[in-house]
């Protein structure tokens, strides 16, 4: 069972149809009591401003078992639109609705959202960079990935150019309003104006990952190394089934399956 939290941001002059004033989004995960037996939160340290990649880089420096890890993610968008991850220099045919892939904690990944209902032609590139990872059962790992929720209202803020950060976090139990929610959605709280959406995840749970949208588009055609980051491997994953998963493995033009029990 997940409960998520969101809490956006932007420029505190954007509003949205619905009225509401965005400016970071802060999801929480409450997964298991066992979960929160980890580490206590220490990303206070670092500030949400930092550029993409240097906050998981310096996560990796205090706890070097954590390279080279794979986390489950699962990235949604809104119904019919597709989501494609970074395969060497170009980008992979994408999914459906939803993404399942497995990232490592450090390197920044980029994808990219397209087909977005009743937007044709319209493409977006957010980028994805894990700085924790959660400690489901063992062999349970895809059943609880870390959940990334793409809107269509900051699809739309980001392509006309805004910049959107929002941190996922585990979130503490102690400190969870008790909100009611439907199946699959997600509730979220504001930030104060001049808060730190990174400061703000610490103090309600532990944060896990950081997605950005808007800032750099490439030119077309002209996807470099540099808008990807390096485009480091990447997992994707088949949904997830009773008896087994098939995985893809991604490394600039080397592709590998394997089938997992």
């Amino acid at each position: 069972m997940t409960t998520e939290r969101t809490l956006r941001a932007f420029d505190a002059c954007r509003k949205l149809v619905v009225g509401k004033l965005l400016r970071a989004a802060l999801v929480g995960l409450l997964l298991c009591a066992s979960a929160q037996a980890q580490e206590p939160p220490v990303h206070w340290l670092h500030a949400g401003v930092m550029p993409p990649g240097a906050i998981g880089r310096q996560r990796l420096i205090r706890n070097v078992p954590l390279s080279g890890f794979c986390q489950p993610v699962a990235i949604r968008a809104p119904q019919g639109a597709r989501i494609a991850a970074a395969a060497g220099s170009a980008f992979l045919q994408g999914q459906k609705d939803q993404l399942l892939v497995g990232l490592s904690i450090g390197p920044v990944y980029r994808f990219r959202v397209t087909e977005i209902p009743e937007h044709p032609g319209l493409e977006v590139f957010p980028t994805v960079e894990l700085v924790d990872h959660l400690s489901p059962p063992p062999g349970q790992e895809l059943r609880f990935p870390i959940p990334i929720e793409l809107t269509i209202d900051e699809l739309l803020l980001a392509s006309t150019g805004r910049f959107i950060t929002r941190v996922v976090y585990l979130e503490d139990p102690a400190l969870a309003p008790a909100i009611a929610r439907k199946h699959e959605e997600q509730p979220w709280i504001e930030a104060q104006p001049g808060e730190d959406p990174l400061a703000v995840a610490d103090h309600l749970g532990r944060p896990m990952a950081i997605l950005r949208l808007g800032g750099r588009v490439p030119l077309e055609g002209q996807v470099d190394d540099g808008f990807l980051y390096g485009s480091p491997p990447v997992q994707v994953y088949d949904p997830p089934k009773p008896d087994f998963a098939t995985t893809t493995r991604f490394h600039g033009n080397q592709i590998e399956h394997a089938i997992h029990p």
